[in-house]
């Protein structure tokens, strides 16, 4: 060992230079291939969830090139190592037999013929784009062919020129080219189909498909006569791959999900190939019935719609239709599943859940449905009516405002808002003060991408509370967007006692929304034909400028959106009659007809006052006996039965105080406000009025008979000057129970009027504070202060 160091050291001395030689040689060959060989921008691809492109994006330099080939179909590798370099699988980048051919033959021709080139040396070929072909630049392509051998697999040098050789126009690399010329993915050609795309890259005489087409024949079908010659398939399926046409001209790429396509480039996926969660042929449908509803609703002005199908087990998307083909100058390029509009009542379903959750309300109770001023603040029914007093049911149902903004109240804005956060509304940029009341009338901007996802978290929750025993059923993750890439990893979700919402709210919810009469909004109350139950609710936003409609049931949620891109409002163009149509069209493409399971563990049957809603109190006749959800056993009794005590024809009440107690009849009586009265009984012919007092009765009891509609309390009274220069007046309105009654009123303590069955007063006052008095004919009062400004006065402030 000794003696054998000083004989390597004199030999490396000796050799010195030469070993210097070849380690720099080294170094550069190993380093001569840069780290990306190619710089080539590509197309972003659509597929859907099995692999069919939806749609693709031309590259940035104009060129149809899709993302990297992971997988060469073993048809198409084997005609392209047949016409191309037979020898691919046995050599290191460099083929001597066929270099040494091409220089006979280039010598014998006096000019290049044939290259002799490998696959390996096309690929560098390729990467360094086309340099002149001269010896020095093929000696650099033998270099570079040899170090691509050491650093890539075979499988992935023929990956490599797939995706990068050229088919002629802009079409680059065998996935666009099966999809441009014959219309299908590259697994799924045929023999003849692979032989003529091998032979097409290195012919550019051929490589226009409308020219020299006998050429392009006869290069193809000599190619199959060699792969039929190597076994690669019998004699007939040689015939039968001959007599295949050469196509005439490229095929226009498919257009499916253009926005969801513009959608992913923007999230900072573009030149990806990107595999989503799309059903190719539900997409296809929804896209047909957007564009047949198109054809109807522009008769109107209205060019813009979009609709979403989810799955409701995982959140997947299946059919993503963002705009309908109404074309540029009318927006059809924006994409409105995604936009944030004006959600109109469409939220309200998730109020109704809430406010059932917390055991604030019973499915039926009974909501005032008023002329309301709060904060200066004056909600309005879409019919501009007030019905007194319904059922928070039929008010969700009839999507009324009035009582949403009551249920609201009780609720509290700040409460709503932070659910409507955590149940995947991302549009709520603003804090909750912003939004105040409105949040559920349609204040706040909502996209269908949100607000369809939070309906399918919903039936999510509810389906996964039967998927999981044991005291925690349910997982707030369960409330998650929507998703449009396939997620193969499903972790199992953390368990919790309890979620944003119950199922059995939930359930109450959607077994409300499940009624198929709606009323029309000003064209009366229309009947939806389905099959299918499904839990849906409408929405129109202020101005006719949006109009929705989703609808959930155990295994799809749909959203539909309805308008113009550019906001421009239209008559008629409301939920119910612009998108709930589409709606029903979509759902009827969907397999099914489940309903959701009833989660009794959760719900308990109690009895509710059939007038009132609420839960039934002795005074309550022929109460019904309904499962609501646990946390309504904390509602209040019903607060409208009230005991009286009438004469014994049952015209007039009485007490003890003027008539004897023998003489007097008890009763229970249902008894609404005055305000609510007042209005209820203008829709409802069943209601029965307090009977009056008899006249020699004073007002003993507690029970109000008469209040102000307008003004409320501290209020502040607006009053306009007329053209003239007058000032104006302000409109006063009472009610009473007596409809006979004569209110006397008085203002600052003077007698101003009296009025009978009609209690509308107009009224001109100086700017500043006035106190109201208002007695009736049996000496019951009511005294109000406000504020009188006048529009001279509030435009010198």
């Amino acid at each position: 060992m000794k003696e054998l160091v000083p004989r390597i050291r004199k030999i490396v001395k000796r050799y010195r230079w030469f070993l210097l030689i070849i380690a720099v040689l080294g170094i550069a060959f190993y380093f001569a291939l840069p780290d990306k060989i190619f710089n080539d921008p590509y197309s972003t691809v659509l597929e859907d969830k099995n692999g069919n492109l939806l749609s693709a994006s031309i590259a940035a330099d104009g060129q149809w090139r899709f993302p990297l080939v992971h997988q060469v179909p073993d048809k198409f590798s084997q005609a392209l190592i047949h016409a191309e370099d037979k020898r691919f699988y046995s050599h290191l980048g460099v083929d001597v037999l066929a270099l040494a051919r091409a220089v006979r033959q280039n010598s014998k021709a006096g000019k290049v013929i044939s290259g002799g080139s490998t696959l390996s040396m096309q690929v560098i070929r390729l990467s360094r784009k086309n340099k002149p072909r001269t010896v020095f630049q093929k000696i650099i392509e033998i270099i570079l062919a040899t170090r691509l051998e050491f650093r890539y697999s075979k499988n992935e040098i023929l990956a490599l020129y797939a995706t990068h050789a050229p088919f002629g126009g802009n079409v680059i690399g065998l996935e666009a080219a099966c999809w441009r010329f014959f219309g299908r993915n590259p697994s799924e050609i045929s023999w003849s189909e692979a032989a003529l795309l091998a032979v097409l890259p290195n012919n550019p005489s051929l490589i226009h498909l409308g020219k020299n087409r006998a050429r392009l024949k006869f290069k193809r079908d000599k190619l199959l006569d060699q792969l039929a010659s190597a076994g690669k398939m019998d004699a007939t399926t040689l015939q039968l791959a001959k007599d295949e046409p050469i196509p005439e001209s490229p095929i226009a790429l498919p257009r499916e999900a253009p926005h969801l396509l513009a959608r992913v480039i923007k999230e900072g996926n573009s030149q990806q190939k990107i595999r989503t969660t799309i059903d190719f042929n539900l997409q296809q449908r929804v896209s047909q019935i957007i564009n047949q509803h198109h054809q109807r609703l522009k008769a109107n002005q209205v060019f813009n719609a979009a609709a979403i199908i989810l799955e409701v087990k995982t959140g997947n998307v299946l059919a993503y239709v963002g705009n309908t083909a109404s074309g540029k100058e009318n927006n059809e390029d924006v994409d409105v599943v995604s936009a944030p509009r004006s959600t109109g009542s469409i939220l309200k379903p998730f109020l109704y859940a809430a406010m059932l959750n917390e055991g604030k309300m019973l499915p039926g109770t009974l909501w005032q449905d008023v002329p309301t001023f709060i904060n200066g603040y004056s909600p309005k029914n879409f019919s501009k009516e007030f019905e007194g007093a319904v059922p928070a049911n039929a008010a969700l149902i009839r999507s009324l405002n009035v009582p949403a903004v009551h249920e609201l109240r009780i609720y509290r804005y700040e409460k709503f808002y932070d659910l409507l956060k955590n149940v995947g509304l991302t549009t709520l940029s603003q804090p909750a003060d912003h939004y105040g009341l409105t949040l559920v009338l349609g204040g706040a901007e909502g996209s269908l991408w949100d607000i369809t996802g939070a309906f399918a978290s919903m039936a999510r929750t509810l389906n996964n509370y039967f998927e999981r025993p044991g005291k925690d059923r349910y997982s707030k993750k369960d409330f998650h967007a929507a998703r449009y890439v396939i997620n193969p990893e499903q972790q199992e979700l953390p368990r919790e006692e309890s979620s944003w919402l119950t199922a059995a709210s939930i359930y109450t919810t959607f077994d409300v929304l499940k009624e198929v009469y709606r009323p029309g909004e000003g064209s009366g109350w229309k009947y939806f034909s389905s099959a299918k139950k499904i839990a849906w609710k409408t929405g129109t936003s202020f101005g006719f400028r949006d109009g929705w409609a989703v609808g959930v049931n155990p295994d799809y949620a749909v959203g539909v959106w309805v308008g113009n891109a550019d906001g421009e409002g239209r008559p008629g163009l409301t939920g119910t009659e612009a998108a709930a149509p589409i709606l029903f069209d979509v759902f009827s493409l969907l397999p099914g007809n489940s309903w959701f399971g009833l989660p009794l563990s959760e719900m308990e049957k109690i009895a509710v006052c059939q007038n009132s809603g609420h839960r039934a109190t002795v005074l309550c006749e022929s109460p019904d006996t309904v499962l609501v959800p646990r946390m309504g056993l904390v509602t209040p009794p019903c607060p409208y039965h009230k005991k009286i005590f009438l004469t014994s024809d049952r015209k007039f009440r009485v007490h003890s105080g003027c008539e004897a107690i023998a003489r007097m009849r008890e009763e229970s009586w249902f008894v609404l406000p005055p305000i609510q009265e007042f209005y209820f009984k203008q829709k409802n012919i069943s209601y029965k009025p307090l009977p009056p007092l008899r006249s020699d009765c004073s007002n003993a009891s507690a029970m109000v008979s008469m209040d102000l509609i307008y003004p409320k309390p501290s209020a502040k009274v607006f009053v306009p000057y007329e053209l003239d220069g007058t000032k104006g007046n302000a409109l006063f309105e009472a009610t009473h129970r007596n409809p006979k009654a004569t209110l006397f009123w008085h203002i600052d303590g003077q007698f101003f009027a009296a009025t009978t069955r009609s209690h509308k007063l107009p009224i001109r006052l100086d700017d500043g504070v006035h106190t109201l008095l208002i007695v009736d004919d049996v000496g019951e009062s009511l005294t109000r202060e406000f504020t009188i400004i006048s529009s001279r006065n509030s435009s010198t402030k």
